[in-house]
């Protein structure tokens, strides 16, 4: 959990505001390191939010004395320290609610996976999903505010923004440009002084029977950073955008998703999946807030573990092989987090 600190009146806040309103100051960021239970109990009475009854609410606090409130799926004694697990492997999938900004969800997942080190001469190339035309508020594509807290953490973690470039090309006749400035993507790039990229403008290397850009083999990271929608494996398919598009339109006239993906895997270096789910979209266009950020290095077990947090039983076929009982799901628990309409 972060707090923000003011340094002259020492008040603490909960949520990021710029300055002090008393005394105008910048704030100082603050993490907890320890939790415990001060208080809390069982809840029998559903809201529209939480309707499987019952759960349990409990005050935790930390090292420094700041309180919160957090819900969880079992029972929890007084007194009792609570430790946030860490990842023993790549095939976990770490899930955070989002309270008042991406920053500390993004933070916390990393935090939770552990095994990525970031320094000034790292280079970070990240993909969001740029599928539409549209502005941010439709959900169709990765939100600004997510890109945006995710160069500021690889800022705070000493990258160099010359070295962070941001890519995806189009699949389709609009120009991935238009596409980028109307999502409002194109904006944070030039905010940060981060290159946006044109995979299809660039260079593609032969790898078997895929053409896969070279702009992958040049990373020290590959982040992945979709946004997630209802009923679509976001995670999984937003990968096919690192192959050329006229091979992929090939491989898919000869293989299923889920040939491709395999093939893509194992030619491509480890890639990090961080994804955003704070507001959620059906096939109909409507948004459910689900206020969530979800992370894996394996992009199959991620989409999965969103199918079951949004309780869709119709898996597609790129999922079909993915056991939800072999996944090791650290952070929240996915009773904790369910989608309820």
């Amino acid at each position: 959990m972060a707090f923000f600190l003011c340094p002259k009146c020492k008040r603490v806040w909960q949520y990021p505001i710029e300055k002090c309103p008393d005394c105008f100051l910048k704030l100082e960021r603050i993490k907890s390191k320890k939790m415990k239970v001060i208080g809390g109990g069982k809840t029998t009475i559903p809201s529209v939010f939480h309707q499987k009854i019952p759960y349990f609410v409990y005050l935790f606090e930390d090292e420094n004395k700041n309180r919160w409130i957090q819900k969880s799926e079992r029972e929890l004694k007084v007194g009792e320290e609570i430790e946030t697990g860490k990842a023993k492997d790549k095939n976990s999938v770490a899930i955070w609610r989002i309270k008042y900004d991406f920053f500390e969800a993004i933070e916390k997942l990393v935090e939770i996976l552990g095994t990525i080190n970031l320094n000034q001469n790292s280079k970070i190339l990240i993909l969001p999903t740029l599928i539409k035309d549209s502005h941010s508020y439709f959900r169709d594509n990765t939100s600004p505010e997510f890109l945006e807290a995710t160069i500021q953490f690889l800022i705070e973690n000493g990258v160099e923004t010359h070295n962070i470039k941001v890519c995806s090309q189009s699949f389709d006749e609009i120009e991935i440009g238009k596409k980028a400035q109307k999502s409002g993507l194109l904006e944070i790039c030039q905010k940060y002084k981060v290159t946006p990229f044109d995979l299809a403008k660039g260079s593609f290397v032969k790898k078997g029977d895929l053409e896969i850009s070279e702009e992958v083999f040049k990373a020290d990271l590959i982040l992945n950073l979709p946004i997630l929608k209802i009923e679509k494996a976001g995670a999984t398919e937003n990968l096919f955008f690192f192959l050329k598009k006229e091979n992929y339109f090939g491989q898919k006239y000869l293989y299923s998703d889920s040939e491709i993906f395999e093939k893509l895997k194992n030619q491509i270096p480890e890639v990090l999946t961080i994804a955003e789910a704070n507001r959620v979209q059906d096939k109909r266009g409507i948004n459910y807030y689900l206020n969530l950020a979800l992370a894996s290095f394996n992009p199959k077990n991620l989409d999965r573990v969103f199918f079951e947090i949004t309780k869709e039983k119709e898996l597609p076929e790129i999922l079909k092989d993915v056991k939800i009982e072999g996944i090791p799901i650290l952070g929240r628990k996915i009773e904790e987090v369910k989608l309820e309409i």
